[in-house]
């Protein structure tokens, strides 16, 4: 217990002050953890142990997945489908007050899905649709905060890379369940804010006054966008069949986005493949990087016992389930604030995870509600990626912004609340599929 206590304070006092000085995340948590380790080793066992750690956390087929789904997703982001989305996200659309907003919503989901990044969403389907709301005269912080908060339902629904690392930090949970698992919490997160959309759209006069377009012009958006859904159909269909790993779909994933591209767009030329590959080096290598030094920290707080000392401090406060889940979900949301959503996941779940599993909560769901929290962080201030890209697109100031996004705000934490009290929210799917008994 001492050594766990010594451990968790070294941390607790050197990971903020690196941060706060401006040190990257990733050497932050390098130090943090060799300093942690020498509470229990002598400092030529904790470097080796820690150069060794390293390499163990990288060590995996499975991790090969990340670099050919971040590949696979720059190509798709550089291969001009944002508009194609976009056409096909107003079919659905229809004329409901607000449509140009559940457009946009729509268009995140989709884009996010397939490109894996709610900040390329953000850019992307926003700088797409910025202008046209403008021009129907929607308001630039409201466009802006419909943009912002449904960007990050791309991070749930699958393929996810955050998905996939929280695979391996919790120790092989099918990845292929947590991908069916995450579809219906990203569709509920994305219907919660065209709810809240709508009714404000309607209170604001927001209408669509543009000509409903014909069976023949909407066969065509449909067809034009049928090649880029089909990656989801593709990959997915995939891996649930078993026809290929999560890794070898990733692969297939780089060849099908590339041929898409170049051959049938004609987005992409060859020209521009050493620019995107340099870009998907630079952000795997980054990935990657921090896994190996998470791997480090892991390591540390196994040994130390520091999750044991945190599960039963929690549990001590209240043996009320409910209780636990809300200081749970609460940590997280705060955590996800300041922190960026890979290493969150390769930290906090290694501490969280052993209270959910002694709550009784599935593997999957936890996977689920811990990512759902970490997305939210995205699109909160002070660190929230996407919600500055979000409010570069628009050209509008974040305080803005801030003020149209509260009710989304209250929105998502509905949804937030369902995922982590009702289990068949992430579990109907995998049960449904035969991933689960």
């Amino acid at each position: 217990m001492e050594l766990a206590l010594s451990t968790g304070l070294i941390l607790l006092a050197v990971f903020p002050v690196l941060l706060l000085i401006g040190i990257p995340i990733s050497v932050t948590i390098g130090i943090s953890s060799v300093l942690s380790i020498l509470t229990a080793l002598p400092w030529e066992n904790a470097v080796f142990t820690a150069a060794q750690r390293i390499f163990t956390g990288i060590n995996s087929f499975s991790l090969l997945a990340i670099p050919f789904f971040v590949l696979a997703g720059i190509i798709m982001n550089n291969g001009g489908i944002a508009i194609k989305l976009v056409n096909f996200a107003t079919l659905l659309s229809g004329k409901l007050p607000g449509s140009l907003a559940h457009t946009n919503v729509v268009g995140n989901m989709l884009f996010g899905a397939i490109s894996g990044s709610g900040t390329a969403a953000a850019a992307a389907i926003g700088g797409t649709m910025s202008p046209l709301q403008d021009e129907a005269g929607y308001d630039k912080d409201f466009s802006a905060a419909v943009n912002i908060a449904s960007a990050p339902t791309g991070l749930l629904i699958p393929p996810s890379n955050s998905l996939i690392i929280y695979s391996l930090v919790s120790g092989g949970t099918s990845v292929a369940a947590l991908f069916m698992a995450g579809y219906i919490p990203g569709i509920l997160w994305g219907l919660g804010v065209m709810i809240v959309a709508f009714f404000i759209a309607r209170k604001r006069g927001y209408k669509n006054n543009a000509e409903r377009p014909t069976f023949m012009q909407a066969l065509k958006i449909f067809l034009d966008a049928l090649p880029s859904l089909s990656l989801i159909v593709i990959i997915i269909g995939g891996i649930i069949r078993g026809i290929f790993t999560a890794t070898e779909g990733a692969a297939i994933a780089v060849v099908y986005s590339l041929l898409l591209s170049m051959l049938f767009y004609k987005s992409i030329k060859i020209k521009d493949l050493p620019r995107i590959l340099l870009e998907s080096i630079n952000m795997t290598a980054m990935i990657v990087f921090l896994i190996g030094v998470s791997s480090i920290m892991s390591w540390v707080l196994a040994f130390t016992n520091v999750p044991t000392y945190i599960t039963q401090l929690i549990l001590g406060i209240s043996d009320n389930p409910v209780i636990i889940l809300l200081i749970m979900n609460v940590l997280l949301l705060v955590v996800g604030t300041f922190m960026d959503l890979t290493p969150a996941i390769l930290i906090f779940t290694p501490i969280f995870l052993p209270i959910a599993q002694n709550l009784g909560m599935d593997t999957i769901q936890f996977g689920i509600m811990l990512v759902f929290n970490l997305c939210i962080g995205t699109i909160t201030p002070p660190v929230g990626n996407t919600l500055f890209v979000g409010c570069r697109v628009a050209k509008t100031k974040i305080e803005g912004v801030i003020k149209n996004i509260l009710p989304f705000y209250v929105s998502i934490f509905v949804v937030l609340m369902l995922v982590t009290f009702i289990p068949a929210i992430s579990l109907f799917l995998p049960r449904v599929m035969g991933m689960l008994e």
